[in-house]
């Protein structure tokens, strides 16, 4: 059978820059735009020229895509002048894309309260935009702003609207769940009748939001109704909660029946497998942790803590995945916590590379994770520091370097004429084959703030490892948790850190300590230790 075919349309540059503390660079959103290219998404929406400088240098510089359609997004034209002589729009036209999108009132009342315009005005106003957008050659889309708050309040109208912007030429006619308040019933009803009124589904596409935890249902129930277009955005970015997340719908589609069987995208099954890798470094240039939860690319999305589950993964890992991790670049992970049982501890253990102990030395292992939970250490979520653990209480732990000592201190000071800053410093000194290394560094960053005393320590531990600084120079922490385990004089401190590599693992360790920074520097240790044990480095 003939798989019919569905379009992807990427608006994370646009939409996604609307979320609160997002600022993408002109670099940032080439690095994206082109990193969406390879995935295989259709159309690739840069944002709005001369909306503001980030976007006016973006498009000035644009990239060369191969796959994706390069498109601008604007407005219609505005009362009172011609398509051709609205300054606004003709921004957007000299941005030069091979597409355009334009936004327009499809709901009376926005039309004659926000615009304050006629109905039949604001439908001309549509009609020429898009006409001009034509007459040069350009591919025309229009998103009909608010369109299922209008068809409940005025279907005629509505459809009229879109209408409008079909006959004129637009080659996509984009619903809009704009308010993000529609639910799939809604949507499902409204497109067809946005078909039934003369414009066919292949020309159709849905954008919504997720303000009521639907757009992804929303937009899945536009497709159930006929759309063939689907807008959305990396990790669900977007103003207030959200866009309809693609890092979810794309493995939907390809994934899950009815979608895999009748449609087919530009992602390839190679490019699926590349999504959580998209997902994760869409959040490192945004500097901000990645959602462990988020659907198929969430670092827990295949995580089995209880041992009933791990032990039915072990006979048949459709016991409890709805789809193989691997599908889309993800891993499974067995967590170790006292809630452990021997399946769990028996597959850590094998995705560690250690062979499974018989007997007494299983539930030494179990026994001391026990242990330590018990004293605020959480392996759950420090699989890297479990396997350090494991070797140790196993004694086959290489020992590549031991702590003789290390100091920090915390300096606030003031110079003339300036605002008082605080300093850290660390000094670290590490044996490595009986030699003593012994480094220093201060954790001010490039614009003269101060990253903090852990910052300083891993900076002095990765200063100078000797034989394994080649190791550790592409490692890098991401993220750093603490948390209080107890109250009052007994409090006890638990530090969880996340690093990563060149290679885009990513790791967690943990430390527990009533000092904060002894806590940080334990689980600094462990993560170092685990890098140095996968890139196989040899004992001195």
């Amino acid at each position: 059978m003939t798989k019919e075919r569905l379009y992807l349309y990427d608006t994370t540059l646009r939409d996604g820059q609307q979320t609160q503390g997002v600022d993408f660079t002109a670099e940032d959103k080439t690095r994206i735009a082109t990193a969406l290219d390879r995935l295989g998404i259709d159309y690739v929406e840069g944002g709005w020229p001369g909306a503001n400088p980030t976007d006016s240098d973006f498009f000035d510089a644009a990239p060369v895509l191969s796959t994706s359609v390069f498109t601008a997004f604007g407005m219609t034209k505005r009362s009172g002048r011609s398509a051709a002589n609205d300054d606004v729009l003709a921004a957007v036209m000299n941005a030069n894309t091979p597409a355009v999108c334009l936004v327009g009132k499809t709901h009376d009342f926005h039309v004659t309260k926000a615009l304050g315009i006629s109905l039949e005005e604001n439908l001309d106003n549509i009609r020429e935009s898009v006409a001009h957008i034509k007459a040069q050659g350009r591919e025309a889309l229009f998103d009909c702003e608010h369109f299922f708050d209008g068809y409940k309040a005025n279907p005629d109208y509505t459809l009229k609207a879109a209408k409008a912007a079909y006959d004129a030429g637009a080659r996509w006619i984009v619903l809009c769940d704009t308010n993000g308040g529609a639910l799939p019933d809604d949507v499902r009803k409204a497109t067809k009748a946005v078909i039934a009124a003369g414009i066919p589904g292949d020309h159709l596409g849905i954008h919504t939001h997720n303000d009521t935890e639907m757009a992804v249902a929303n937009t899945l129930a536009a497709v159930d109704a006929g759309a063939r277009q689907i807008q959305g955005t990396l990790n669900g970015l977007g103003e207030r909660c959200g866009n309809a997340n693609l890092t979810a719908l794309i493995p939907t589609l390809l994934l899950k029946e009815p979608y895999a069987s009748r449609f087919e995208t530009g992602v390839s099954t190679a490019g699926l497998k590349s999504l959580t890798q998209l997902s994760r470094m869409l959040d490192d240039i945004l500097n901000r942790v990645s959602h462990k939860w988020a659907a198929y690319v969430g670092a827990s999305a295949f995580a089995h803590k209880a041992g009933l589950h791990a032990s039915a993964i072990l006979k048949d890992p459709t016991t409890y995945e709805h789809v193989d991790p691997s599908l889309v670049g993800n891993q499974r992970i067995i967590p170790m916590s006292n809630q452990a049982g021997q399946s769990n501890l028996r597959k850590r253990l094998k995705d560690a590379g250690i062979a499974a102990p018989e007997g007494a030395q299983m539930m030494e292992i179990l026994d001391e994770i026990k242990r330590r939970e018990d004293q605020g250490y959480a392996y759950d979520s420090a699989q890297a520091s479990f396997e350090i653990l494991a070797r140790r209480v196993l004694g086959i732990l290489p020992r590549f370097f031991e702590i003789m000592r290390y100091r920090v201190t915390v300096e606030r000071a003031k110079a003339p004429g300036q605002e008082r800053k605080t300093l850290s410093e660390a000094v670290v000194a590490v044996s490595i084959g009986g030699q003593k290394h012994l480094s220093a560094s201060e954790s001010m960053d490039e614009t003269g703030n101060d990253q903090g005393p852990v910052n300083a320590l891993w900076r002095a531990l990765e200063r100078d490892l000797g034989p394994y600084q080649a190791i550790i120079d592409d490692m890098h922490l991401v993220d750093f948790k603490v948390r209080i385990t107890n109250g009052g004089t007994e409090a006890v401190t638990r530090v969880v850190i996340d690093s990563e590599d060149g290679e885009g693992r990513r790791w967690s360790t943990v430390g527990v300590s009533a000092n904060i920074v002894d806590a940080s520097f334990e689980a600094l240790v462990d993560a170092i230790n685990w890098k140095l044990l996968r890139d196989g480095a040899k004992p001195v």
